[in-house]
C-alpha cells in the first residue's frame, strides 16, 4: 500500500496529492489505475478524450488465443480468465461471452500456415486443435463448405467493448481515482523527486510515479523525457450488421489474421480482422478505404454463407498501436526512475487487464506473477548518440 505523505517541512515543497499519475484512458491505463487506486495510491488518471473510448472501446472486442502472439498465449490465458469473471474483480458485467473459437484455412498454403500457428500455440498452453472441415462445421453449423482445414479452440470470446469503459468508469469511481478526462496532457517535466505532468488548461499534476498508457501516441508520450520508443499506428477497419437471426454461434477469424468475426446476442455480427483504412496519429481514424472494407465483407460471407442478405448499418476505423515485435511495452522506462508504460500490443483487448495487473504489482513493489516486457529492447539510440 502507498505510504501518506511525510509531514511537511518548512521551505520545503508541498507533498503531491498523488501517488501516482496515469497518463492515458484506455484498458491499458485504466487498469492500471483501478489496480493501484485499490491498493491505497491516490491515483491521478488523464484520457486527452472518453475513458475507453479510443482503440479500446471502438475495437472488435475480440477474446482470442487464435490471433494472439505464441509468446503472449500464458497471459492471454490468465487475462481471459480475468474476463470471464469481471462481474467478480471489475464489479461490473461487460457482456462478456465465452465460445469456441475457429480459424480456418481456404487453400493448402493457408492450411500449412494454420497447422503452424496451432502448433507454436499449443506449445505455449493454448488448447488449440487442428480439425477436419467436417468436424469444424460440426462445432459451427452455419460454416461454408469452403475450408480446407481449421483450428479449433474451446477459450475464445467476446466482450462489448462500449460496456468495457463504461464498467471501468464506474470502479474508478468506486475506488477513488481522480478522473480527468477531455484533458490532454501536452508534456511531462522530471521534477527532482516527481514528475509533473503538464495538462491542456489545466493546472499540472504531480507525482513520485509515471504511468504512460497512450497507445499509439505511446511513442510522443515517451518522447517528452527524451526516449525514442517507435509505436506503429495501425488503423483497423470494422463493420456492424443489422439484427440477423442466430447465423453462428462461435468466434471465426482465417490463417491470415484477416478475420474477426462473431454475432452478438441482439443479433448484430461485427467483422474486422485487420484490414486498413487511410490516417495516422494526427489524423486519428481517417477515412475507410470502401474497397478494403468490401474484402472484409466478401471473406466474411466466404466463412458464413447466411451473412450474404445482411445489411451493414456502420462502419468505422480506428487506431491500434503495435511495437515492432507486437508484444506489449510494459515495464520501467529506463533512465527514468518511478516511470513506467503500459501498452503497444497487437491484439492487446485480449490481454490488456493481466498485463495491467502484473505492471501494477511491479509499481507496488510486489513481484509479478509472470515477466513483464520492458521497453528496453525497442528503444532506440538518438540520432548522432554514441554507443556505451
Amino acid at each position: 500500500m502507498a505510504s501518506r505523505p511525510p509531514p511537511a517541512v518548512p521551505g520545503a515543497a508541498a507533498p503531491s496529492p498523488f501517488d501516482a499519475v496515469v497518463v492515458g484512458g484506455g484498458l491499458h491505463g485504466s487498469a492500471v489505475a483501478l489496480f493501484l487506486s485499490r491498493s491505497g495510491m491516490r491515483v491521478a488518471l488523464v484520457e486527452r478524450g472518453s475513458l475507453c473510448r479510443a482503440a479500446s472501446g471502438t475495437n472488435a472486442g475480440t477474446l482470442t488465443m487464435q490471433m494472439t502472439r505464441a509468446a503472449l498465449i500464458p497471459y492471454a490465458l490468465a487475462a481471459h480468465r480475468m474476463w470471464a469473471s469481471a462481474p467478480e474483480w471489475l464489479g461490473h458485467d461487460v457482456g462478456v461471452t465465452v465460445r469456441d473459437g475457429l480459424s480456418l484455412a481456404f487453400t493448402e498454403t493457408e492450411a500449412a500456415m494454420l497447422e503452424e500457428r496451432a502448433r507454436a500455440r499449443r506449445e505455449a498452453g493454448a488448447p488449440v486443435a487442428i480439425v477436419s472441415r467436417e468436424a469444424a462445421r460440426r462445432i459451427e453449423p452455419g460454416l461454408s463448405r469452403l475450408p480446407v482445414l481449421a483450428s479449433h479452440c474451446p477459450v475464445d470470446g467476446f466482450a462489448s467493448a462500449y460496456l468495457t469503459g463504461l464498467a471501468f468508469r464506474r470502479a474508478l469511481v468506486a475506488a477513488g481515482t481522480r478522473i480527468f478526462e477531455h484533458t490532454p496532457a501536452t508534456g511531462v517535466e522530471p521534477g527532482g523527486a516527481r514528475y509533473v505532468v503538464r495538462l491542456a488548461d489545466r493546472p499540472p499534476l504531480e507525482a513520485p510515479r509515471l504511468v504512460l498508457a497512450g497507445g499509439a501516441w505511446l511513442e510522443e508520450m515517451a518522447g517528452w523525457l527524451g526516449v525514442r520508443l517507435p509505436v506503429r499506428a495501425l488503423v483497423n477497419q470494422l463493420a456492424v450488421t443489422e439484427r440477423l437471426p442466430p447465423v453462428m454461434r462461435t468466434v471465426v477469424g482465417v490463417a491470415s489474421g484477416l478475420l474477426s468475426l462473431k454475432q452478438f446476442g441482439n443479433g448484430t455480427a461485427v467483422i474486422g480482422g485487420g484490414w486498413q483504412a487511410a490516417g495516422d496519429r494526427g489524423r486519428g481514424g481517417g477515412a475507410l478505404l470502401p474497397g478494403r472494407l468490401v474484402g472484409n465483407l466478401r471473406l466474411a460471407c466466404h466463412a458464413i454463407p447466411a451473412l450474404r442478405g445482411a445489411r451493414v448499418v456502420r462502419t468505422w476505423s480506428d487506431l491500434e498501436a503495435e511495437t515492432r515485435d507486437a508484444l506489449p511495452a510494459a515495464g520501467p522506462l529506463p533512465g527514468h526512475p518511478g516511470a513506467f508504460v503500459c501498452g503497444a500490443v497487437h491484439s492487446g483487448f485480449t490481454s490488456g487487464p493481466w498485463i495491467a495487473k502484473l505492471l501494477a504489482d511491479r509499481i507496488l513493489g510486489r513481484e509479478p506473477a509472470m515477466p513483464l516486457f520492458p521497453p528496453d529492447r525497442l528503444i532506440e539510440e538518438p540520432q548522432g548518440g554514441t554507443e556505451s
